[in-house]
C-alpha cells in the first residue's frame, strides 16, 4: 500500500513531468475549419518532415501543422463525409471520421476511417490516396486473404510493427487484425470477436478483447493496448505472446491517484478508467494515457505502477491554462509524446495542447 507522504509526493510531480505549463497550440475553442480553427482533433503523428499530422473527425480532414510557422495545410479529405476519390489527389477524395494515422518506413501516411470501414494510404510522393483494407461496408471477413477484399468493423488505431506491418484496432469485430504491407494479406492478430473479459497471463491466441480501441508500440516490441469498453490496459508481451493486466479494474470511473495503477486502494478508493482512447510512451519510463470520458490525462509510472494525473480535473471544461491541473478537458481522445513535449489531442474543445 502506497504510503500518504508516497501520495502527495507522486501527486506534486504530477505538473512538473514537462514542466508546470499546458498551452494552446492551435484551435480557438470554437470548431471550424480555417488557420485557427480545428474541429473534433483525435490521433496525432510527427512526420517524416517534422510537422505534426492530425486527424480531425467533425471536417473529415488531414491536416499538417507546420510547428515553426504554425501554417496548416490539407494533406487529406474534401470536407465532405463519404467514401470517394481513391486513384486520385487525396486532398480530393472524401474522408469519414478518420480516427488515427501513422507512416510507414518509406514515409506513406496511412489513415483509419471508422466510418467508412477502411485503411486507406497516401503516397506522400504522389498525392494519390488508396484502399489497402476494408471494402467500405462493416462486417468480418476476409481474414486469409487481400485486406481490400475484407470487412473491418469502425477501425480505430493502427501502429507499425517492428516488422513493417500494421496492426489495426477493429473495435466492433473485437479483434486486432494484421495487415502484411508487403503482400496485401489480411489476418486476426489478437481477439475472438467475443466480449469477454482478458484473463491476466493468457495467451494472445484464443483469447477474448472487449472493445480494443488504441495501442502504442514500446521499443522492444511490447504492445500496450487500452480496452475501451473493457475499460483497462494490457501490455502484450513480444516474447512470449501473452496479455498482462497493467491498469484499471474494468469499472468506469476516475480514481486512484497515488496508487497502483491496478486495483489500486487508498482511503477506500479504487484506480478506475473512463474509456481509454490514446496511449503515447515517455522517455521517463512512463505511459500516457487519454482517460477520454475522464476527460483527463494520467500518467503509469511502469516501473512503480503508480498513476497520476498530469492533466484535467476531471470535469468537462475547457480551461483555464497554464497550470495542467486546473485546466479541464473535454473529451481528450489522443496524446503523443514527441519533441520533448506532450500533445494532446483536446477533442471536444477543439484543440490541440501542448504539455510542457
Amino acid at each position: 500500500m502506497t504510503s500518504r507522504m508516497g501520495i502527495a509526493a507522486a501527486l506534486a510531480l504530477a505538473p512538473s513531468v514537462f514542466g508546470a505549463s499546458v498551452t494552446t497550440l492551435i484551435g480557438t475553442g470554437v470548431p471550424g475549419f480555417s488557420d485557427t480553427q480545428v474541429n473534433n482533433p483525435y490521433g496525432m503523428a510527427i512526420g517524416p518532415d517534422g510537422a505534426l499530422y492530425f486527424c480531425e473527425v467533425d471536417n473529415n480532414r488531414i491536416r499538417k501543422l507546420d510547428l515553426g510557422t504554425k501554417r496548416l495545410t490539407v494533406i487529406a479529405g474534401n470536407g465532405q463525409k463519404a467514401y470517394r476519390g481513391d486513384g486520385g489527389p487525396a486532398t480530393e477524395a472524401s474522408l469519414s471520421a478518420p480516427h488515427e494515422l501513422l507512416f510507414d518506413r518509406n514515409g506513406d501516411l496511412y489513415i483509419t476511417e471508422r466510418d467508412n470501414h477502411v485503411i486507406r494510404k497516401v503516397n506522400m510522393k504522389t498525392g494519390v490516396i488508396s484502399t489497402v483494407a476494408g471494402t467500405g461496408k462493416p462486417g468480418f471477413s476476409g481474414d486469409g486473404g487481400a485486406g481490400t477484399q475484407a470487412q473491418l468493423n469502425q477501425p480505430h488505431s493502427i501502429v507499425l510493427d517492428r516488422d513493417g506491418s500494421i496492426l489495426i484496432c477493429d473495435i466492433q469485430n473485437h479483434r486486432i487484425r494484421r495487415l502484411h504491407l508487403d503482400t496485401g494479406m489480411i489476418e486476426t492478430w489478437a481477439g475472438t470477436g467475443e466480449q469477454k473479459p482478458t484473463p491476466d497471463g493468457a495467451p494472445i491466441a484464443g483469447t477474448p478483447l472487449t472493445g480494443p480501441r488504441t495501442m502504442v508500440l514500446a521499443p522492444n516490441g511490447d504492445l500496450y493496448l487500452a480496452l475501451r469498453e473493457g475499460n483497462t490496459i494490457y501490455r502484450i508481451d513480444a516474447q512470449t505472446k501473452t496479455f498482462h493486466h497493467i491498469a484499471g479494474t474494468g469499472e468506469s470511473g476516475y480514481s486512484g491517484d497515488g496508487g497502483p495503477a491496478l486495483n489500486a486502494k487508498f482511503g477506500g478508493s479504487t484506480a478506475r478508467l473512463a474509456g481509454p482512447k490514446g496511449l503515447t510512451l515517455g522517455p521517463d519510463n512512463s505511459l500516457y494515457v487519454a482517460d477520454t470520458e475522464s476527460h483527463a490525462i494520467r500518467r503509469i509510472d511502469l516501473k512503480t505502477g503508480v498513476i497520476i494525473t498530469v492533466l484535467g480535473t476531471g470535469e468537462k471544461g475547457d480551461g483555464p491554462e497554464p497550470d495542467p491541473l486546473k485546466c479541464r478537458l473535454n473529451r481528450p481522445h489522443a496524446v503523443l509524446y514527441a519533441n520533448g513535449v506532450l500533445y494532446v489531442a483536446d477533442s471536444e474543445a477543439h484543440r490541440i495542447r501542448v504539455l510542457r
